[in-house]
């Protein structure tokens, strides 16, 4: 028995390395030997997928204990690096979710660039950023952690700049990379005070060792925080952040359904491996809240001027991020964990499946408030909605007295909900009483299921008891976090008639342009990029040229 308590984790270790080693050996005659780098890819993918599942099995077995294979100290009092796996369930279900991922991907693209001219390039360079990325979820030590988390937005490089023919995604992966650096040495500096306030280099080491920290926190780790806090902002593609991750819609679709259903979460992966600190920084927290409501305002609005598909699902993509971030802000944070697996399964299906998205804008939308009795009935079914998730949540014992987190997040599940009881009160259906009881019970099954979810989750996960510091600015920011989400389903059902009105018409011009943000920093890059100039052109012009016919309208 002994000797099997450490299985789970020798199954983790070895998971990605047959992807790593399919793009390190046979990725320099990749293009010469397409059939083969492609069949091996697959095989790999496959076993990964497989490892993942057999790993969580004998997790549920027992033999979980974390391993360290090969380890050794580091100067200046770094710590060691070490090739560790840390066994838990954080990293247990974030391993089966990308290793999922990732397999569907690579299949996905197996077909889908069939025929193109680096074909074989593009499956090495797709086989080395998922293994990379497995090595980020399972790694239990923290140099290791930050060694893969660099190589795999490095590796992601050369898949969204694939193309390099096309100008637009050629900016947006400098963008990506210049921001991603920022992030990188943020990180960086964040682990190097962590480890030398805590004497450890362990990421199952950092909770006991905060525990035992009485009063406020160290100055180094508040710093610390913070710089955990921007890390994770700019891997997660947060306004005014976030322009790179609409124009990497000029990659492959395989690649923007692993980036947004995989690798956009290491920042909020890095946050929850990070809790017992971030935990204990009210402020921090107060900050990831504040930037995840900025995001959700500003891209949600966005959203809607999105003239394609695949740039609404990127904007969603921010917008959602930000949701995330706020969870974990408000210190929800299973309720996050949950939030990256549905997201992530959804993100993978929408984008694989962008083709024949189409058909779904063709059939009939929501209808629109347009008049007083509409915004009356929109308003009655909000509160309906939110009756209902209430009185499901005191059935099931939810802690809303005592947990205002937990009460917001019920009342946004209400403002969701009121959209599929709204569409039920629409003279158009017949036999409109009979519809309307069927949206009400579909309502009261998802919040159900919300609530079971999440309950299980919390007891599932291990991460410290927090709740907000009681106080006048965080019920502020609370009440602000539900006037948001209540005013984005208002706009959302009265745009057209919004767009009559000159004021709205101007800030939809705006709106399209991201507020300008981002062409402010292409503009940067071609400044301080002479060597790309000619490349960045175009798309520069294709900028200029969407803003004119924009005001024209």
């Amino acid at each position: 028995m002994p000797a099997l308590v450490s299985i789970t984790a020798l199954l983790m270790l070895v998971l990605p390395w047959p992807l790593l080693l399919t793009g390190l050996v046979l990725g320099s005659a990749a293009n010469r030997h397409v059939g083969l780098i492609k069949k091996v890819t697959r095989i790999s993918a496959g076993f990964a997928l497989s490892t993942a599942v057999l790993a969580t099995a004998t997790d549920l077995w027992g033999w979980n204990a974390s391993k360290t294979v090969l380890s050794f100290p580091l100067p200046w009092h770094l710590g060691a690096f070490a090739f560790n796996v840390d066994v838990n369930t954080l990293s247990i279900i974030m391993m089966l979710l990308v290793a999922l991922v990732g397999f569907v991907v690579v299949r996905y693209a197996s077909t889908y660039m069939e025929g193109d001219a680096h074909e074989g390039a593009f499956h090495r360079w797709l086989a080395l950023t998922v293994g990379a990325f497995l090595v980020v979820i399972t790694a239990g030590n923290v140099w290791e952690f930050f060694l893969f988390w660099v190589a795999t937005s490095l590796l992601l490089h050369n898949l969204l700049a694939f193309y390099r023919d096309r100008p637009l995604a050629l900016i947006a992966a400098r963008k990506k990379y210049i921001l991603h650096r920022i992030s990188d040495l943020c990180l960086f500096i964040a682990l190097i005070l962590i480890v030398h306030t805590l004497n450890t280099s362990q990421f199952n080491h950092i909770m006991p060792a905060v525990s035992k920290i009485s009063g406020p926190l160290p100055q180094s780790l508040e710093i610390a925080s913070a710089l955990l806090v921007v890390a994770a902002v700019l891997k997660s593609a947060q306004v005014p952040f976030h322009g790179w991750l609409i124009q990497v819609m000029e990659a492959p679709t395989p690649v923007s359904a692993l980036l947004h259903a995989g690798i956009i979460y290491t920042g909020t992966f890095l946050l929850l491996r990070m809790v017992a600190i971030l935990s204990r920084a009210f402020w921090a927290q107060d900050l990831l809240i504040i930037v995840g409501l900025f995001s959700i305002a500003t891209a949600s609005l966005m959203m809607m001027t999105a003239t394609n598909i695949k740039g609404s699902l990127a904007y969603s993509t921010t917008a959602q991020m930000g949701f995330m971030l706020m969870e974990i802000g408000l210190g929800l944070y299973p309720l996050a964990v949950l939030h990256i697996i549905s997201h992530s399964v959804y993100k993978a299906h929408a984008f694989l499946s962008s083709g024949s998205t189409v058909e779904y804008f063709r059939w009939p939308s929501l209808p629109h408030a347009t008049s007083v009795l509409s915004l009356g009935k929109m308003a009655a079914s909000w509160v309906l909605a939110t009756v209902i998730v209430m009185f499901t949540g005191w059935i099931l014992d939810v802690p809303f007295s005592h947990n205002l987190p937990i009460t917001v997040m019920a009342v946004i599940l209400g403002v969701a909900l009121s959209q599929l009881i709204y569409s039920a009160t629409s003279p158009e259906p017949m036999h409109v009483p009979w519809v309307l009881g069927i949206s009400v019970a579909m309502s009261g099954l998802i919040a159900t299921l919300y609530f079971l979810l999440g309950s299980w989750f919390m007891t599932l996960f291990h991460f410290p008891e927090m709740a907000l510091a009681r106080g006048a600015g965080q019920e502020i920011l609370l009440g602000l976090t539900v006037a948001i989400f209540f005013s984005l389903l208002l706009i959302q059902q009265m745009l057209p008639k919004l767009l009559t009105r000159p004021l709205f018409q101007a800030l939809f011009v705006h709106l399209y342009n991201d507020l300008y943000i981002d062409m402010v920093f292409t503009r940067w890059i071609q400044r301080f990029s002479p060597g790309k100039k000619a490349a960045a052109s175009p798309a520069l012009f294709e900028e200029d040229q969407q803003l004119e016919e924009v005001r024209s309208l």
